[in-house]
């Protein structure tokens, strides 16, 4: 059986930033090794991947859960066969903060718009 990968595209602001970059610049090497093994795994099993790499949030997202020292979560939903990686964020308490959550909401809304 064929894999069809999906296709990956990060969030880009009005003044061209791409969050969900800079953030994974800004970790580790090993934090950014195990992100990088993540979206890999998301590219390759796109909406079939599951608990313990990525778990349904609700309203259309999703995280990509990174474990490691520290708990690394990046927002994301799906438009037919591309991922867009909204947003991400050092996770600190057992639930997704609401502000992360309407954050990475509203950038999905952005998207949908286009």
């Amino acid at each position: 059986m064929d894999t069809i990968l999906w296709s990956i595209v990060t969030y880009e602001t009005r003044s061209r930033e791409k969050p969900v970059d800079l953030f994974i610049k800004k970790q580790q090497p090993q934090a950014k090794s195990k992100i990088i093994h993540n979206v890999r795994l998301l590219r390759q099993y796109g909406n079939r991947l599951g608990m313990p790499h990525a778990k349904i949030l609700g309203g259309g997202l999703y995280e990509l859960r990174i474990r490691g020292k520290e708990e690394l979560r990046i927002l994301y939903c799906f438009n037919q066969k591309t991922i867009y990686l909204l947003h991400a964020f050092k996770k600190q308490t057992q639930q997704i903060p609401q502000k992360e959550f309407e954050l990475a909401f509203s950038r999905m809304k952005e998207l949908t718009k286009i």
